[in-house]
This record gives structure tokens, C-alpha cells and sequence, in this order.
């Protein structure tokens, strides 16, 4: 299968966080609840995440990563590292170690996350 951009950040999301609600994944993308849910309409289909719903509030429905889903996660997360440690191979010594401070400066901010880009 393959994924597109949302659908690659959605596994990875749903990977760190666990279930999110529908409302919350769509946040953490950046993008709207309608777009979203093509988005997981997508996977769904696919068999690597499930909605399920809040027995307490039927109207909130959560995804989740599947066993294959998950599987899928960890190889995306090897891609990645892969590919960042091609990218710092072109850094020297005093560049990634000012690279890693403006990071975890980005990181401690605890910046808001941006709304709906669509």
C-alpha cells in the first residue's frame, strides 16, 4: 500500500499517542475532522487502524493502530531514522550539536499545535 503524507503522519501519531479521538488526530495533523476522516476511512480499509467507540459517549469514536498497523509503524519509524541519520551524515560535530539544541529548545516550548491548515 502506499501511503500518503496524512495517512504515513496519522500511523505515527496513533503509534506515539495510542487511541485518539477523531477530533484529536485531525489537531495533531492539522487538518479538518472531515478531512481526517477520509484519512482513516483509508487505513480502515487497509486493516492497520479501527474506530471504536466511547461506551459512555457513542458519539465519540476513537482510532486505534491495528496489529498490522503497528507493525507498519515500526518499520516507518526505522525509515525515518535512516533516513535522519543520512541527512546529519552531511553535518559536522558542532552543527548537529547546535541542530539538537535548537530542537530540544522547540521541544521544552511546548508549543500549541496548530489548527486546520485545510
Amino acid at each position: 500500500m502506499e501511503l500518503t503524507a496524512p495517512q504515513t503522519h496519522a500511523l505515527l501519531w496513533l503509534g506515539q499517542e495510542g487511541a485518539l479521538t477523531m477530533g484529536e488526530l485531525a489537531q495533531r495533523l492539522g487538518i479538518t475532522e472531515k478531512t481526517v476522516t477520509g484519512v482513516v476511512d483509508r487505513l480502515e480499509r487497509s486493516g492497520h487502524v479501527h474506530r471504536e467507540r466511547n461506551p459512555d459517549d457513542r458519539r465519540v469514536i476513537r482510532c486505534r493502530l491495528t496489529a498490522s498497523g503497528a507493525r507498519l509503524r515500526r518499520k516507518l519509524d526505522a525509515s525515518v531514522t535512516q533516513g535522519m541519520g543520512q541527512f546529519l551524515e552531511h553535518l559536522d560535530t558542532t552543527d548537529r550539536r547546535a541542530l539538537f539544541r535548537i530542537l530540544e529548545k522547540l521541544i521544552a516550548s511546548d508549543t500549541p499545535k496548530t489548527g486546520p491548515r485545510d
